[in-house]
């Protein structure tokens, strides 16, 4: 009996002295003030989200990154589904205009970064409710193995000229964000001028009749372009670069002079996130000088801010004239214009 109660005695004190501890501890002392896990919602693939779930969980080892790779439209779905209980904290990755349906929606909490000064304004969202963390020029590639740098095109209506007939190949650009974005830009610059897309199509009727043919997927288009059975595509600017450093594809491209389109991947804290000071961070962390290195030198990403030092040579030398566009009022008519381009142009030239 004595036995029993020398040991409910010593554990009790020892809860007691427990308790008090942790009683007296300020929550999240030891972390900084952060929350115990951030949720991050991205497009961004596997390779890039574990890393920086590494990467951040090292820097903030109390910190238990928890990311769910999907879509930017299926983003958007869920965060508006969630919007009266989010489970998200951070999205992160997805063109610009996707973040700003969201802010129109009121799904994003303005967030003021510690970097803004190197920020330009066209890379953020009116209240900061969403910024940019990466710009993609859209360019014209060839086969440098077959197309030397002074006969390449060098800008859009170079395209047009008759010795390109059968030699140029185009990912079908109902399947793809980046050829959808072009073709409806190429639309919308005439469109400017007369409030017509009828010029815009005729200046696509004449890419048409110098296409050789659309391919299904990127993988064929690039194949087809290595093999010569075309010589010049249009496409964008980080993934030609990787395709001729990483996989030695005979690629090499031309920022076209008059301007093109530049997309502009974007971050956000979501509305109501249950994490916010964690969310902070992990928007603060992926947007570091070292991180913008990391990304330019491993996945081809092109910084929006202006401030980072030690980039790859192909973006410090680079001289990219940004396209005047509407991007709310490109997407907003995108889906109409890529129609009328397929019922009434596509293949109707040869």
């Amino acid at each position: 009996m004595k036995k029993r109660w020398r040991c409910w005695l010593s554990g009790a004190l020892v809860f007691l002295f427990v308790t008090g501890c942790l009683a007296t501890t300020p929550p999240s002392a030891d972390k900084g003030g952060l929350e115990e896990k951030v949720v991050v919602y991205s497009p961004h693939g596997k390779e890039i989200l574990q890393e920086f779930e590494k990467r951040f969980e090292q820097a903030h080892p109390h910190v238990d990154v928890e990311w769910l790779d999907i879509g930017p439209q299926e983003i958007l779905d869920r965060v508006r589904s969630e919007r009266e209980n989010p489970q998200a904290d951070v999205w992160w990755g997805a063109p610009s205009v996707m973040f700003e349906k969201a802010r129109e929606e009121g799904l994003l909490q303005p967030y003021h970064p510690s970097y803004s000064k190197a920020l330009p304004r066209q890379f953020r969202a009116v209240d900061d409710s969403w910024t940019g963390t990466s710009q993609t020029p859209e360019v014209i590639m060839y086969n440098s193995q077959k197309v030397s740098p002074s006969e390449a095109p060098k800008d859009w209506d170079d395209l047009l000229d008759p010795k390109w007939k059968g030699k140029i190949i185009i990912r079908y650009p109902l399947a793809s964000g980046t050829m959808r974005t072009i073709f409806s830009a190429m639309i919308y610059r005439f469109e400017q001028q007369d409030h017509s897309p009828q010029k815009g199509y005729e200046w696509l009727r004449k890419l048409d009749a110098n296409t050789h043919s659309y391919a299904a997927n990127p993988e064929i288009m690039y194949n087809q372009i290595a093999r010569g059975e075309g010589v010049i595509t249009v496409w964008d600017m980080p993934d030609t670069v990787m395709l001729k450093e990483k996989k030695h594809y005979p690629f090499d491209y031309v920022i076209p002079k008059s301007g093109t389109p530049v997309l502009t991947e974007g971050i956000a804290i979501i509305k109501g996130a249950k994490h916010p000071k964690a969310a902070e961070a992990f928007y603060e962390f992926v947007n570091t000088q070292e991180s913008m290195r990391y990304l330019a030198e491993q996945y081809y990403r092109i910084p929006t801010r202006t401030d980072v030092t030690g980039l790859p040579e192909w973006i410090k030398d680079s001289k990219i004239t940004p396209m005047d566009l509407d991007f709310k009022l490109v997407q907003a008519k995108e889906q109409e214009l890529m129609n009328y381009w397929e019922q009434n142009i596509k293949n109707k030239s040869k």
